[in-house]
């Protein structure tokens, strides 16, 4: 198949790096890897983070000069199938369904946000248009169930309903972390969710016992970094901030770590921790919607408050028995549903049957 690709909240090719851009290569590649040929569409982002009517509009004629000329260009021609990545109220597809019905083609997207609280206050115009992107798709892949619970209470008439494990962008696992060194965290330093997932992680090292000679590393960077440092300050030379680190460095990282600590409130299912499981680190986190889809093991609910964290900090850091359980049980999940090979046959099979 030839398959046309396009994220409209940030394209693979942004020169910025982030979890969705990671997400956007990695299907990229899954497609690829199962043998269709992949082109990145349009790299014109269509985000507006303020819910501000007069950029709404001018994204819209944007997007209106953008479907006139893919759907007259040459590439466009040899198009089977287009695939759109991450649509929601923020950032429409603006561009996928028009091309598509122009080609006769069919609309396929992977991770819908269905948002129609939205429909009205200041996202209303871009909220109309992620729910009517949504409807046009012949098929949606979902990443957790979480998310699958209002696409399918919203599903269009005879839509599809896939669900693709997310995944690595690596065909096989790394060699294993050898546990010897601290715990890590891996999050970016920014206000809201991340510094609550932080907020909770030094609520729990304080109810660690104190003769447990425990460390931590912190891998991240960003606005609250001075917040998060405040946070950490009682607990001193125990805890390291490594600043926003180049993915050799954080290999390094998840190559001796003893477990990934995060709590993961709000994540939407978190890449660090298919990271750090590939690499047999044993995750420490709550029991969320999404964090639950991919981390293996069973983690206490997130009102059990940062005790509960605590006593599986201290059970992991004291006793290898347990650590090392638990980081083979981290790989087998990986290795089971989490690597690109099974992504790949999940994409297939179903861009198959709409052919």
């Amino acid at each position: 198949m030839s398959i046309a690709f396009y994220a409209p909240l940030k394209a693979p090719t942004h020169p910025v790096p982030s979890g969705d851009r990671s997400v956007g290569r990695a299907l990229m590649a899954a497609l690829e890897h199962a043998g269709h040929d992949v082109t990145l569409a349009s790299d014109i982002r269509l985000y507006d983070g303020d819910g501000d009517a007069h950029v709404q509009a001018q994204l819209g004629k944007d997007a209106a000069r953008e479907v006139a000329r893919l759907a007259q260009s040459q590439e466009a021609d040899d198009w089977t199938h287009w695939i759109t990545y991450h649509n929601y109220y923020k950032a429409p597809d603006l561009i996928g369904p028009q091309v598509s019905a122009a080609l006769n083609i069919p609309y396929l997207q992977i991770e819908s946000t269905r948002a129609r609280k939205r429909l009205t206050g200041p996202w209303a115009r871009f909220a109309a248009a992620a729910e009517a992107a949504s409807d046009a798709a012949r098929a949606i892949f979902f990443f957790t169930q979480h998310d699958a619970e209002t696409l399918r209470r919203d599903a269009a008439p005879g839509q599809s309903l896939v669900h693709l494990p997310p995944f690595l962008n690596r065909t096989a696992l790394p060699a294993p972390s050898d546990l010897s060194g601290p715990l890590l965290s891996v999050g970016m330093l920014r206000p809201g969710d991340k510094v609550a997932s932080y907020r909770l992680i030094a609520e729990a090292l304080a109810f660690v016992p104190s003769q447990l000679d425990w460390r931590l590393v912190i891998a991240g960077d960003g606005a609250a970094r001075d917040a998060v440092a405040a946070l950490m300050a009682p607990f001193g030379d125990r805890v390291r901030m490594l600043g926003a680190l180049q993915p050799e460095a954080l290999t390094g990282c998840y190559g001796t770590a003893r477990a990934l600590l995060w709590p993961g409130v709000n994540e939407a299912f978190g890449m660090a921790y298919l990271e750090a499981q590939a690499a047999g680190v044993p995750v420490i986190a709550q029991d969320r919607p999404g964090v639950r889809d991919v981390v293996a093991g069973t983690h206490p609910a997130p009102d059990a408050g940062p005790e509960a964290l605590a006593h599986a900090i201290a059970a992991l850091w004291t006793d290898d028995t347990t650590a090392g359980q638990a980081a083979q049980a981290a790989r087998d999940k990986v290795a089971a549903t989490h690597l690109m090979p099974h992504a790949a046959r999940i994409l297939s099979q179903a861009i198959g049957a709409l052919t």
